[in-house]
C-alpha cells in the first residue's frame, strides 16, 4: 500500500505515469462540466487531468475526444435475481461500464442463512468488479411467512467488520421499526455502533412514517414510485434510489422530483433485473441513458450514475475522474447510446467493444446445504382446493405487469360443486404457494387476475423473499407436475403444459442461482421464454419477475405467503371467499 501511494504521489508530481488517455473530454462531475484534457494513471490511481498535455505515459491511449466517464455504481441490486453467482455477474456488467455494484445477498440468505452470506462474500471476492455488501436486515422479511432462515443482530455481528460490507440492508419489516420491536432496534443499533450506512424499504409509507424511519437512522430508500414521494424523502434527508429494473420500472415517473438544487441526493440502483436483460441492455448505463432520453443533462445523468451513488454509500474515493479516485474509467462514443467502447477497472482495460477481455476465475464451490436447498413435500389436487361454500365472490389478486405492486380486486369467481375453476376466458387463475425450507406442509392458494396464461402452468422457487415455491396454472394437474420438476431440478423456472416439462431452467445455488456460465443460462433462459409463448402466445410482459413477486407481503396490496392471503393496507391475513 506504502509503495503504491509513493509511485502514485511522484507520478502525480513528474507526469510519468503507467498510462495515458489522451485527447479526453473528462466528465468533471464536482463542477458538472466537460474538461478538454489527458488522465494520468498509477497503479490503479488517477494521478492527474492534464490540460497542459505534458503527461508522458509508458502506454498512451488517444481516445480522440471521446467522453471519459467514471464507472458506473450500482447502488442497490440483488446480484440473485440476476440467476447468476457474483463472479459471474460481474463478467456480464464490466462490459456495460458497471465497475461496482452494492448488493444485498437477503435472498440467498432467507434460504441459507449466515452459511448464504459468507458464500455470496466468498465468491464475491472472485469478482473483476467491485462487490460491495449491505447485511441482510430482515430475514425472514417479517413474520408472515416461513422462511429458511433467522438472522438476529448476533448472527450479523461477525460480518459488520468485513472489508465489502458497508452497512444494514434494506429495511423491510417497518412495523417492527415504527413500533419499537426490539429485535430490529439491535440490528439497527449495531450497524450505527460500526458507523456504518442503513437502506431502507418505503414501499407506500407516508409523510410521518418515514419520519420515525429517518429517526431511527434509516439512510436511503429504492422504493418510491411517484416524484412526490420523492420529493418527501430527500426533504426529510434520505438518499432516493431511483430504480430502473425488470418488474419495477419506476425511472420516469420519478425523474421528475430531480432538481439542480437536490440532484446530489438521487443515484440510480436496478434491484432485480433478469440475466438476459442485463447482458442487452446492462444495468446503471441504461439507467442513465433512460435519463437523458427523458430530458436530463447527460453530464448530471451520469453524475447520478457514479459520484451521487458513491457518496451516498461512502466510496470516497470512486465516481470521479480526478487525482486520488480509482481509476474505474467508461470511455463513451456518445451521449445519446450509453455504450462503453472501453472500460477500465483499476487502470486496466478490462471490456472493449461490448466483450470482456479478462479471464474467467476459478469460482467458490457451494455447500451441499446450498445446493440442496428445495425440499417440497407431495402435493395432491385436494391441497390446491379453494372452497367456496357460501358465494362466489373472492378476494382476487390482480397483477399489475412488469410492476411488484398489486391491485385488491373483489369480483364473482367461477364456481363448481363449492369450489374455484380456473377460467381462461376471464383470466383467472389458480396461484399456490408451497413451504419448502422445512417440510411445515404449508400450502395456500389463491386466485390470481392479470397473468393470461392460455394453459398449462408454470412454478418457480424465486419468490420474493422468502423463496417458497410458487406455481400458477390453468388447472391443478400441470401444476402438480411443475412442483414436481421444481423438486428433481432443486429449484429454478419451469413450464408445464399437457402434464409435460416444456421448459426448465435449473436454479440449484438455493433454488435462486445457477452454475452455469452466462452465455449458456442465457441460452436456456431464452428456450424457456420460448416455451412460455406456447402457453401464452400474446404475452407482452416479464411474467416470471412479476410472478417473483407475488409472495412479498411488505409491497401493496395484495399478496400470498404460506401462512395465506395477506392484505398488506389492512396488514393482516385475509380469506378469499368474501361472504353475501
Amino acid at each position: 500500500m506504502i509503495k503504491n501511494l509513493q509511485q502514485q504521489i511522484h507520478a502525480s508530481q513528474t507526469g510519468k505515469v503507467e498510462l495515458v488517455l489522451r485527447n479526453a473530454k473528462v466528465a468533471d462531475v464536482f463542477s458538472r462540466t466537460w474538461l478538454d484534457a489527458d488522465v494520468g494513471i498509477t497503479a490503479g490511481k488517477i494521478v492527474a487531468v492534464d490540460y497542459t498535455r505534458s503527461l508522458v505515459g509508458k502506454t498512451e491511449r488517444d481516445v480522440e475526444g471521446q467522453y471519459v466517464v467514471p464507472g458506473f455504481i450500482d447502488g442497490h441490486i440483488h446480484i440473485e435475481s440476476s440467476m447468476l453467482t457474483p463472479s459471474e455477474f460481474s463478467r456480464i456488467l464490466l462490459p456495460h461500464g458497471i465497475t461496482s455494484v452494492v448488493t444485498d445477498p437477503h435472498e440467498i440468505a432467507n434460504v441459507n442463512g449466515a452459511e448464504g452470506i459468507q458464500f455470496m462474500l466468498d465468491d464475491a471476492a472472485k469478482a473483476d468488479m467491485d462487490i460491495f455488501v449491505m447485511l441482510p436486515s430482515s430475514v425472514p422479511g417479517t413474520s408472515l411467512e416461513n422462511a429458511g432462515a433467522v438472522l438476529h443482530a448476533k448472527d450479523l455481528a461477525p460480518f459488520m467488520t468485513h472489508e465489502s460490507v458497508l452497512g444494514l440492508a434494506e429495511v423491510m419489516d417497518y412495523p417492527a421499526v415504527l413500533n419499537g420491536d426490539e429485535t430490529m432496534l439491535e440490528k439497527l443499533l449495531l450497524a450505527r455502533a460500526h458507523n456504518l450506512i442503513i437502506d431502507g424499504h418505503g414501499a407506500g409509507l407516508q409523510h410521518m412514517q418515514i419520519r420515525g424511519y429517518r429517526t431511527a437512522g434509516i439512510h436511503t430508500d429504492h422504493e418510491c414510485v411517484t416524484a412526490d414521494e420523492a420529493r418527501d424523502r430527500v426533504t426529510q434527508g434520505m438518499y432516493v434510489l431511483i430504480r430502473e429494473g425488470s418488474a419495477a420500472k419506476n425511472l420516469r415517473d420519478v425523474l421528475a422530483a430531480v432538481t439542480d438544487a437536490n440532484a446530489h441526493r438521487f443515484a440510480f440502483c436496478t434491484d432485480d433485473k433478469h440475466l438476459d436483460e442485463l447482458i442487452e441492455e446492462g444495468s446503471i448505463n441504461y439507467a442513465v441513458q433512460l435519463a437523458i432520453e427523458e430530458g436530463m443533462d447527460p453530464l448530471l445523468a451520469i453524475t447520478l450514475g457514479t459520484f451521487n451513488a458513491a457518496q451516498c454509500y461512502r466510496l470516497y474515493e470512486k465516481g470521479a475522474v480526478a487525482p486520488g479516485y480509482d481509476a474505474d474509467i467508461v470511455v463513451l462514443p456518445s451521449l445519446t447510446t450509453i455504450a462503453p467502447i472501453a472500460v477500465f477497472k483499476n487502470g486496466q482495460l478490462v471490456a472493449q467493444n461490448g466483450e470482456l477481455l479478462v479471464a474467467r476465475t476459478e469460482r467458490v464451490e457451494p455447500s451441499v446445504a446450498i445446493t440442496q436447498s428445495v425440499r417440497i413435500p407431495t402435493v395432491t389436487n385436494a391441497d390446491l382446493q379453494i372452497a367456496f361454500p357460501v358465494s362466489n365472490r373472492a378476494n382476487v389478486i390482480e397483477i399489475i405487469p412488469n410492476q411488484i405492486m398489486t391491485k385488491k380486486l373483489v369480483t364473482e369467481v367461477p364456481v363448481e360443486n363449492g369450489y374455484f375453476v380456473p377460467s381462461v376466458e376471464q383470466d383467472l387463475l389458480k396461484l399456490a404457494i408451497v413451504e419448502r425450507h422445512h417440510n411445515l406442509g404449508n400450502i395456500q392458494a389463491a386466485i390470481v387476475k392479470g397473468f393470461g396464461l392460455q394453459s398449462g402452468a408454470v412454478a418457480t422457487t424465486v419468490a420474493h423473499d422468502s423463496h417458497n415455491a410458487l406455481v400458477l396454472g390453468t388447472n391443478d394437474d400441470d401444476m402438480i407436475v411443475a412442483l414436481e420438476a421444481l423438486q428433481r431440478m432443486q429449484g429454478g423456472f419451469v413450464i408445464v403444459n399437457e402434464g409435460k416439462v416444456i421448459g426448465e431452467l435449473a436454479l440449484p445455488v438455493s433454488g435462486l442461482m445457477t452454475l452455469l456460465d452466462a452465455d449458456e443460462a442465457c441460452e436456456q433462459l431464452h428456450a424457456l421464454h420460448d416455451a412460455l409463448h406456447v402457453i401464452h402466445p400474446p404475452i407482452d410482459f416479464h411474467l416470471f419477475l412479476t410472478l417473483s413477486f407475488i409472495a412479498l407481503p411488505v409491497i401493496p396490496q395484495l399478496k400470498i405467503t404460506d401462512i395465506g392471503l395477506f392484505d398488506v393496507d389492512l396488514f393482516e391475513h385475509i380469506a378469499i371467499q368474501i361472504d353475501k
